[in-house]
């Protein structure tokens, strides 16, 4: 018989004052600000779906969907064990099953196959849960909804494969469009030497027979960025005889072979790290020219206008996922003799990190909207172009600094890679650096002032909705109209206006919309600050637990 007398010695501690994993929660019913803005702007018919998606994307299974895809990046196969070069991308059994849920529910599709009041909104709150528990397959998902307005500009293209591209089954198989029932769809401008300025791009398009739109083309030359290289086709930019042109590059010739378009390595990128980025050498790739030859830009800024607005999508969800997090923490965390979430320190910085969430967010559905209804009013068409470009700047820009405040909230924790922390983290300066950087953000405002001056007075139109409600509302949108004078010196000044414009807007929105502890807070954080915007700093008298209590009741 053995002495037990000892054992207890082995026992150093207990685990106590750790916060349980935040799951088996209803992402959408625990919003509260996102129920209101799904049913403001126009898709409260969608409230059970999502409800029903809210509860699919909070349950411990599905989270840990995206660990794994994470936690296994995609690994390049040039050539099979014959030799023969196969140019395919292995992504572990959960990014597929993410991408099957994804299109399931229709987040590349649901918006153009079911157009209406509510549609773009509807979407763009599934998009939004889905981006909380992974980021990176929304790449795809994203560039297959953004190809459709593209397409539409080579009417024989988008007839042929709209149908495919709108379907809601997911097909990873390697095999010929042909023989597929649904396709993703991605696209390929960047070159090693012009990066945003696709102008340099050296991309040759060389006719095959007679030249022109639905014609067919072999492209030569070198892409330096193609993110989800198994996207079964693509949108490529190359130069043709009358300039700049774009075309519809399937991964599979129509004759059954392997279209030479030979991936040559993946990126090692520092997040999106589920989602495979490549360099691609066209040597000859068989394409099609969409729209008219030597517009290739005006082409396809019709897709990328949708993955700007995507992106602030995914800067919101991260912002909204990373705020939950720390707020949940802070809940359960006992320090000091209270809980963490009772510490006016602490309040101060989850507060303000919850209105930085809310504002995002109450904007990006707005443009939503806008997106919806731009058919029917010249104001929501210039809304979309005007407000996309605001918040893709300043909703992504924010992003990081909110992702290492959430993380500060934590502690150590956070910092560990177990945690979904580091995660929000790495993905945080993606979307401000895809789809144009901060500063072609700032230049497009510039053309905006001087080639559609009316967009400028949409934006001034709808944050005058708010006017009277807020004195400091009222006075930055006073000091506003005077940055915007002084043309010599806009271009320095553009990167504060686009700030100052964001901001401002946000601000009306959430006077409108917000419970007045939410606007107040925001107001006096965001439109008088005269040194950049720190976490944690919001002045006397706002009611920090209010806000609180509304971006994340209790689990």
């Amino acid at each position: 018989m053995s002495d037990t007398s000892t054992e207890w010695l082995a026992e150093t501690h207990q685990v106590e004052n750790q916060s349980a994993p935040l799951e088996n929660y209803n992402l959408y019913q625990q919003d509260l600000a996102l129920q209101e803005a799904v049913n403001r702007e126009g898709a409260a018919w969608a409230d059970a779906e999502l409800d029903d998606f809210g509860i699919l994307t909070g349950r411990p299974e599905f989270i840990e969907l995206g660990f794994q895809a994470n936690e296994n990046r995609p690994e390049l196969l040039t050539h099979n064990r014959h030799g023969q070069r196969v140019n395919e991308v292995r992504f572990h059994p959960a990014y597929h099953e993410l991408m099957r849920v994804s299109l399931a529910h229709g987040l590349h599709a649901s918006h153009w196959a079911s157009p209406g009041a509510g549609a773009h909104v509807a979407r763009a709150a599934k998009y939004y849960l889905m981006a909380q528990v992974e980021a990176g397959h929304g790449c795809p998902v994203t560039m297959t909804s953004a190809v459709i307005p593209a397409l539409k500009h080579q009417e024989d293209i988008c007839t042929q494969y709209a149908e495919k591209i709108l379907n809601t089954a997911y097909d990873p198989r390697n095999v010929p469009l042909g023989e597929k029932s649904s396709i993703t769809v991605g696209m390929a401008m960047t070159e090693k030497q012009g990066g945003s300025d696709v102008r340099t791009n050296t991309t040759r398009a060389y006719p095959v027979g007679k030249p022109g739109p639905g014609r067919e083309y072999s492209l030569v030359g070198h892409k330096y960025f193609v993110s989800a290289p198994m996207s079964d086709a693509f949108l490529v930019l190359a130069q043709s005889e009358l300039g700049l042109s774009c075309f519809f590059m399937p991964r599979w010739r129509p004759d059954g072979a392997l279209n030479a378009m030979q991936i040559q390595q993946l990126k090692n990128k520092m997040g999106n790290v589920s989602n495979a980025s490549s360099e691609v050498e066209l040597r000859g790739a068989y394409a099609v020219m969409v729209g008219e030859e030597g517009r290739g830009v005006r082409t396809i800024i019709d897709m990328v206008a949708m993955t700007r607005f995507d992106c602030m999508i995914g800067s919101s969800a991260g912002m909204r996922q990373a705020v939950t997090q720390a707020i949940h923490h802070c809940r359960e965390r006992v320090v000091f003799g209270k809980p963490l979430v009772e510490q006016p320190l602490m309040q101060n910085v989850l507060a303000d990190l919850a209105l930085e969430s809310e504002a995002a967010m109450v904007l990006t559905l707005r443009i939503a909207r806008a997106l919806d209804s731009q058919g029917d009013s010249g104001h929501e068409m210039r809304l979309v172009r005007i407000g996309t470009l605001l918040g893709k700047y300043w909703i992504c820009k924010r992003s990081a600094g909110h992702a290492v405040e959430a993380m500060e909230c934590i502690g150590g924790s956070g910092l560990m890679e177990n945690s979904i922390m580091p995660r929000l983290f790495r993905e945080s300066p993606v979307n401000a650096v895809w789809e144009g950087s901060g500063n072609v953000q700032a230049l497009d405002l510039l053309r905006i002032m001087q080639k559609q001056p009316e967009v400028i007075e949409a934006f001034f139109s709808e944050v005058q909705k708010a006017a009277g409600r807020n004195v400091l509302f009222d006075t930055a949108v006073k000091e506003l109209k005077k940055q915007l004078t002084g043309a010599d010196t806009l271009e320095f000044r553009c990167r504060t206006i686009l700030g100052n414009m964001a901001t401002t807007l946000q601000a009306a929105l959430l006077i409108q919309h917000s419970p007045s502890e939410v606007a107040h807070a925001f107001c006096v954080s965001r439109l008088v600050c005269l040194t950049p915007h720190l976490y944690g700093t919001l002045p006397d008298g706002v009611n920090c637990q209010a806000i609180i209590d509304r971006a994340f009741s209790p689990v």
